[in-house]
């Protein structure tokens, strides 16, 4: 991630301010304590992870201010990506991400702030925590490494290095270890009570067989009461269709009576209406003249609605003139009010521009000045454009030279290490091949206990397998025992026949052959004593086996470590016989440099370009002061121009107000006209002529109300019209109802006569069918007693069935958990062995001890350019106990050396403390960057450098110019003067009422 631009806005202290990151590769971050240095930092961290250092969310908004953002745009793997971070006070915040194209930037923004965040992280591939960790080295952590204890720093290390995710899988191992503890602990109960119940089969089998016989028994009484049954139900069935028969008689004949008694009614109902229509038929002519006044009444009525249609239309026609008199004259106020309210308007403008134009002639005398400031101004930026390019380009060519420069000092330095370390090498033959034969004859030893730990591992399998034998021998012992018991149970039944063949036994056989299974009972018992005394054997000898193995295994761990030692030192013994060789180039070259250095006798170009670049500058005489007060003189007078377009704007509006006031005079007085002569128009003399006719027409609403009354009392005479038309149409209807009437109770009477004799001969033919109810309910009550006895006997027997197939899958269901058993067991050592592996003492160990060489190795090439090479850091992580074993523990300290030795951290100065921990800082910065996956391309460095001094500083300056190189951006934050001064682009930050400002010089 390179940092390109960052934008604040009511961040921290910070009100709005913008700082651009081009051409910003080693730069210092200063100011006085408590200006912002810090926050500037932080709003990187805020933007683009959400975290700050404030407890409360609301903190990072600056106090009086209601919303905070951050726009940060930064380029990684040459893509340029911008990332916009806002918060509102008490409402929450917003996050936007955004990725440049061809078409400009295009949106990332997922839906919602922690999808956005997610993505965010994943682009980077970099969390907030490795960030701090390693780019940005946060202000008052330099020393946190070395001030804590020997097993803190390990955990420092499991923290920075995100381990605790093996804490988390050791956790979940323990977990799963008790669970499966507490399986095993269940399964084995379970299988005990299973194996209990499954022997209890056989008792249950005879009872189900002794339940079949009965029942067999049953049947047979149930077939003969069957037939029983069936006789009686005939004879019972014939009474029955002939009750049956004689009810159907009996209910015909009080249907006929019932037939009989509604034709009647029907008759006197039909005769009651054949009276009424004769009663209507005699007012035919009374009804005729009430109709014939009913028409002259509605005649009248007709009249007097066409009437009331006139009066609605006139009516309609003058409200319809008076509205369109009162819109007219309403407009034509409205139009005058509008204009008059414009006059006055325009008189209060005219008062308005008068200030305005009476300022012309200062205005004029500013102008003039504001000339002549824009030309030395314009004199002043076309030197700056020959001044700027110059000094760009002399800043360049000291750069390079100062790059060359530490990277000659840094190549000697590197020189003189590799001397020293070759001498120390050579030093160290007779001590790397008396460790070579030490190890050698070690590497024999432990050799020898691999081969015998295999054969060990052999004879367990083998024992193993053995015991797998004999278990599977007792198992088939065991079932030929359980069915040797079944037949000795069978046999001890009353009449029992032979298990084998099942026929009937003597009492002499039933002897022999119960006397034959009891042998062959405690023959199969022996062989399981035997077989288990075996097992029990075979155990304790695989248990001294396992100890022995693991003793094994413990003395042959090393053989790794060993093996890689011998490896290592041979190497070493091989690389020494060039030792002598290394040493003369490697002294050649360091003189070489070492005059260069002297006599400045590198980049010979460079120096001589820059020495005209700066004779060039001489001669300009370039001075930015003035430079400034030009621009500050030129923004003071363009009030001026601002001033000129008023007065100007206002002279056109003078001149537009003059014109139109004597428009809006004469718009007036023609609206006053207009409303005058509106009183004479066409529509107030059409709403007079529309009066008159009315009063002409005569229409009375009284009159044409009491002719409805008249007309609504004579509506009767209509309905007896019409009644008088039904009577004619039904009367002849009526004649021929009262003959099929008649008809219809002559057949009625005839089928009545016809049942009364049917039902006589029903009643002999019962008489002579007798009832054998009672008879068949017995035999009824015997086949249900028999039934329930039956469905009881089928009820236990199928209970005992499904107590048989029960005991059947509680067979397969102990075969399935004696399997799990096994399962839950095995999964219980493994989960063990992974709490073991996950642990602190595991791979979390392994993975510390592969970094520490790679830390110490780092640290000692940042300690050397920072001390001279006269400081040396060292991670030992066994010491020896004080026990008197000499039992090594493990541990993490840090041994630091000089030129006098070696000797405790806290008796260094500040100064030459402050460089280890710097040092050890930055190393471990670019290992966890090294093992993000992610080049670290820019380093935050927010550390206090008040413990050195001018000789420290210059050595931690040149540190930083010569990694400087591994960097696209590097920012340190101090508020020192000397440290500021060393560096030559500077970003000062300066405290102000209106909150921090930025002020960038190169």
């Amino acid at each position: 991630m390179i940092p390109k631009q960052l934008t604040l806005r009511n961040f921290l202290s910070y009100r709005a301010t913008t700082l651009n990151f081009d051409g910003l590769q080693v730069a210092c971050v200063s100011g006085p304590n408590g200006s912002g240095k810090s926050s500037l930092l932080e709003a990187i961290a805020w933007a683009v992870w959400g975290h700050s250092r404030t407890v409360a969310e609301d903190d990072v908004i600056h106090l009086g201010t209601l919303e905070a953002q951050v726009d940060f745009t930064f380029e990684h793997q040459q893509q340029l990506y911008r990332v916009v971070r806002s918060r509102r006070r008490h409402q929450g915040g917003s996050l936007e991400f955004q990725v440049q194209t061809e078409q400009g930037w295009r949106p990332l923004t997922q839906r919602g702030m922690r999808a956005t965040q997610q993505l965010i992280c994943q682009t980077l591939r970099l969390d907030y925590e490795t960030f701090v960790n390693s780019a940005y080295l946060r202000q008052g952590r330099a020393d946190e490494f070395m001030l804590k204890r020997p097993s803190e720093r390990k955990q420092i290390l499991a923290d920075l290095l995100k381990l605790g995710q093996y804490d988390d899988l050791a956790n979940k191992a323990k977990d799963r270890a008790r669970e499966a503890k507490a399986t095993v602990s269940l399964l084995e109960t379970s299988v005990a009570n299973l194996e209990v119940q499954v022997q209890q089969r056989g008792a249950i089998a005879q009872q189900a067989k002794a339940l079949e016989a009965h029942l067999t028994t049953l049947q047979q009484t149930d077939e003969a009461d069957q037939t029983r049954h069936q006789q009686l139900a005939q004879q019972q069935q014939q009474r029955q269709t002939l009750v049956q028969s004689q009810s159907l008689l009996e209910q015909q004949l009080s249907h006929n009576r019932t037939e009989t008694e509604r034709l009647a009614a029907e008759m006197a109902k039909v005769t009651t209406q054949w009276q009424a229509v004769t009663a209507i038929l005699e007012q035919a002519e009374e009804i005729a003249a009430g109709l014939a006044q009913l028409q002259d009444l509605e005649t009248e009525d007709e009249a007097f609605s066409a009437k009331f249609q006139q009066q609605q239309t006139l009516q309609a026609e003058r409200d319809r003139h008076y509205q369109a008199h009162q819109i007219q004259a309403q407009q034509l106020q409205t139009q005058r009010q509008q204009q008059q309210q414009e006059r006055d308007r325009i008189i209060q403008q005219l008062a308005d521009l008068e200030p305005i134009l009476q300022k012309r002639a200062a205005v004029q005398e500013a102008l003039v000045a504001l000339t002549q400031a824009r030309d030395r101004l314009q004199h002043l930026d076309q030197v700056q454009l020959q001044v700027s390019p110059l000094r760009q380009r002399q800043q360049m060519l000291q750069r390079q030279l100062d790059q060359t420069q530490a990277e000659l000092t840094a190549r000697l330095t590197a020189l003189a290490n590799s001397e020293y370390q070759l001498q120390q090498q050579q030093a160290q033959q007779p001590q790397l091949q008396q460790a070579v034969l030490a190890v050698g004859h070690t590497l024999e030893d432990l050799t020898a206990k691999r081969a015998y730990q295999e054969k060990v591992r052999e004879k367990g399998i083998e024992r193993r397998h053995f015991m797998e034998r004999l278990q599977a021998e007792q198992r088939s012992y065991e079932t030929q025992l359980g069915h040797i018991e079944q037949k000795l149970q069978l046999l001890q039944q009353p009449d029992a026949a032979c298990p084998v063949c099942d026929r009937p036994l003597d009492q002499h056989n039933w002897d022999d052959v119960l006397q034959k299974h009891q042998t062959e009972r405690e023959e199969l018992q022996r062989e399981i004593w035997v077989i288990r005394e075996q097992l029990a054997v075979s155990e304790r000898e695989i248990q001294v086996l396992r100890q022995e193995y693991r003793e094994l295994e413990e003395e042959i761990a090393s053989y790794g470590h060993i093996l890689e030692q011998r490896g290592s030192l041979m190497a070493q013994l091989n690389s020494n016989a060039s030792v002598a060789q290394q040493l003369a180039a490697l002294g050649q070259e360091r003189s070489h440099l070492e005059r260069c250095l002297q006599e400045r006798n590198y980049a010979q170009d460079l120096q001589a370009e820059l020495q005209q670049i700066e004779a060039q500058l001489v001669q300009l005489a370039y001075d930015e002061r003035d430079h400034a007060l030009a621009r500050g003189q030129v923004d003071r007078l363009r009030w001026a121009e601002i001033r000129q377009a008023e007065i100007r704007q206002a002279e056109r509006q003078q001149t537009q107000l003059l014109e139109r006031q004597p428009q809006l005079e004469a718009a007036i007085a023609t609206l006053e006209t207009e409303i005058t002569a509106l009183k004479e128009s066409d529509t107030v003399k059409a709403i007079v002529q529309r009066d008159e006719q009315l009063a002409a027409l005569g229409y009375s609403l009284d009159q044409h109300q009491a002719l409805r009354a008249q007309l609504k009392t004579a509506q009767a005479w209509r309905l007896r019209h019409q009644q008088l038309q039904q009577a004619q149409q039904q009367q002849p209807q009526l004649q021929q109802q009262l003959a099929a009437l008649a008809d219809q109770q002559q057949q009625v009477a005839d089928q009545q006569t016809e049942l009364t004799t049917q039902r006589q001969t029903l009643a002999a033919q019962l008489a002579q069918c007798p009832d054998v109810q009672s008879e068949l309910q017995q035999v009824q009550q015997r086949q249900r007693d028999r039934q329930q006895q039956r469905e009881q006997h089928l009820s236990q027997l199928g209970a005992l069935r499904q107590q048989l197939v029960q005991f059947d899958q509680l067979q397969d269901q102990l075969t399935q958990q004696q399997q799990d058993l096994h399962q839950a067991r095995r999964g219980y050592r493994v989960h063990q062995e992974l709490a073991t592996a996950f642990g602190r003492n595991g791979l979390q160990a392994l993975l510390i001890e592969h970094l520490l060489p790679q830390l110490e190795a780092e640290t000692n090439h940042l300690l050397g350019r920072l001390s001279a090479h006269q400081l040396h850091v060292q991670f030992v992580t066994q010491r020896a106990g004080r026990s008197r074993q000499g039992k090594l523990i493990d541990t993490l300290d840090i041994v630091i050396a000089d030129a006098q030795g070696t000797r405790p951290y806290e008796t260094y100065s500040g100064g030459e403390a402050f460089r280890v921990n710097f040092a050890i800082r930055l190393a471990l910065a670019r290992l966890l960057a090294q093992r993000s996956g992610t080049p670290l391309r820019t380093l935050i460095i927010d550390e206090g450098f008040g413990t050195q001094d001018r000789e420290g500083c210059d050595r931690l300056i040149g540190a930083i110019n010569a990694i400087a190189a591994d960097f696209a951006c590097i920012l340190a934050v101090t508020h020192i003067p000397h440290f500021r001064e060393a560096f030559e682009t500077r970003i000062d930050v300066c405290k102000t009422p209106d909150g921090s400002q930025l002020l960038l010089s190169r």
